[in-house]
């Protein structure tokens, strides 16, 4: 199944988000097949962004957001 989901970067305690596509058996930092947008939540005021016309494609050929994804994905306007 492909998900949308949080792939983890930054630093020890300073941990940046990108928003990536990818099969759910692969582990949370590998091999994505698209990266959609990033999330910064430890910046003043957070760092949001996505790809919405992305975003809706990949959903509309089937991908299933994670739960933070989702609200994510609710706060751009995307769903």
């Amino acid at each position: 199944m492909v998900k949308i989901r949080l792939k983890r970067m930054g630093m020890k305690k300073m941990p940046f988000y990108r928003v990536v596509v990818t099969d759910s058996r692969n582990p949370r930092d590998g091999r994505f097949i698209e990266e959609i947008g990033y999330y910064n939540p430890v910046a003043e005021p957070v760092e949001l962004k996505v790809d919405g016309e992305r975003a809706k494609y990949w959903l509309g050929v089937g991908a299933q957001p994670t739960d933070t994804v989702r609200g994510l994905l609710k706060k751009t306007g995307v769903l």
